[in-house]
This record gives C-alpha cells, structure tokens and sequence, in this order.
C-alpha cells in the first residue's frame, strides 16, 4: 500500500461518526495520524480509534464542545499541532424559520463557521512553519440550494465557504491549500429518520440526477485527493458531492 500521507497529522471535527469518521478511515488508510474529535459519544470515536489501529494505523480522541468557543482555546497547542485540518462537525436544526430560537441560531453559527475560524487560526502557525497544509471545510449542498426548513443551516455554510475562497488566496503563498467539500444527500445518522419516511425519500431521490443517496465513503476519497500532493494545485474549490443535484 502507498503510504501517501505518512508523517502527516490530521484532525478531523465530529469524526466519531458519519462522513466525519469515514474521512478519518480513508486518511487513515493513507498513512496519516489521526485524531477524532468528538462531542459526547465517546464510545463511536473509541470505535473509530479501534478501528484504524487495527488496520496498523496510528489515532488518538480528543473531546471538545464546537458550540462553545472559549472551550477550543489551545487545542490545537495540545496535539501538537496538524498538518491537515478536516472542519467536519456541524449543528443542524430542522425548523421553521419563524420559530428558530437565538439558543438555536448561535449553536450553529458557533459550531459551523465561528469553530472553523479559530481552528484555522489555531492550524496555520504549524502549517506555515512546514510550509504544507491542507484545510479542508464540509459544507453542503445547501450551499446553493437551501433548504427552507434550514435557514441558519444554509446561511452558515456558505458563510464558511466564503470564509475559504478568501483564506485560499491568502495563504497559497505559504504552501497551504483551503477547500470546501459540499455533500448533498448522504446516508447518515443525521439523515436516517427523515429519509425513513417513503414519499420524502423518493422526493429526495427524484430529485437528484444519479437516482440514489450516496454513502459517507463518497466524501472521503475527495477528501483524501484533496489531502495529498496530488491535490496540491486545487485550492479555493468548491466542489459538490451530490449526484449532480446542484448541476
């Protein structure tokens, strides 16, 4: 096997579970130290961490509230820095947009794009000291098509987007590349309940060009290319993991 990021350390943000985790598998899988984050299930990041040592890899758990800013303080400090950051971990509330409380519209602004901000600012010291970085955001498809009962959701992550496209410019000169990653329908935890109910399901599915909702494992080889050198001349990108629903 080709060990493409050997002797490279990443942090991926709610990795214990969804396309968080099979991103942390598959950069695993390419000779990289990982280390899962996770909010308050430690035993799926356990799982993770289980997992990737017994395929010979290296990985380590760390724990963190992303909707409280003033707990990421030094986190970064305290794995010794990282070569790749994967901005994964996301609140998302279903609602209405007349009913959405402030509780409910800070928990995603901090989580989703305010977490993203200060791990970043935390990150690039190290990365510029190597003169190599890759950052790498999970937005949605949302992006572009916003959902109507996600409005703060949709709102955030393009903000984050936006906040890439500029960091992209910014810091090219310093070997570091900055990337949006935007699934649309995936099968995940998240998702499950919703799309349990068959005529949402086929509205979903009917609208997507492919025809079928994709898998966690369709984000993660992006992701990895993207990591690796054969990813380093693609930066500032949005690119849409979707089955062609944006198109």
């Amino acid at each position: 096997m080709q060990h493409k990021l050997s002797g490279k350390r990443a942090l991926i943000t709610g990795s214990g579970r969804g396309i968080g985790r099979a991103i942390a598998i598959e950069l695993a899988k390419n000779g990289a130290d990982i280390i899962v984050h996770y909010l308050g299930n430690v035993k799926s990041a356990e799982q993770v961490k289980k997992q990737i040592e017994a395929s010979g890899g290296s990985c380590s758990i760390i724990q963190a509230d992303l909707c409280k800013p003033e707990t990421l303080e030094g986190l970064v400090e305290k794995i010794g820095g990282v070569d790749i950051l994967v901005l994964n971990a996301s609140v998302q509330y279903r609602r209405q947009w007349e009913n959405i409380s402030l509780e409910e519209f800070y928990d995603q602004i901090n989580c989703n794009l305010c977490a993203s901000m200060l791990l970043i600012q935390q990150a690039v010291p190290y990365m510029r000291k190597k003169h190599w970085g890759r950052i790498i955001t999970i937005g949605s498809v949302q992006e572009a098509k916003p959902h109507p009962d996600m409005l703060v959701y949709s709102a955030s992550k393009a903000a984050q987007t936006n906040m890439v496209k500029s960091l992209a410019v910014q810091l090219a000169k310093d070997g570091i590349t900055v990337n949006n990653v935007a699934p649309g329908a995936i099968n995940t935890d998240r998702n499950k309940d919703v799309l349990k109910d068959k005529e949402y399901y086929k509205k979903v599915t009917d609208s997507i060009p492919a025809g079928f909702i994709g898998e966690p494992a369709d984000c993660a080889g992006i992701v990895s290319l993207l990591c690796s050198e054969e990813g380093r001349y693609i930066t500032g990108q949005s690119i849409y993991i979707d089955g062609g629903k944006c198109l």
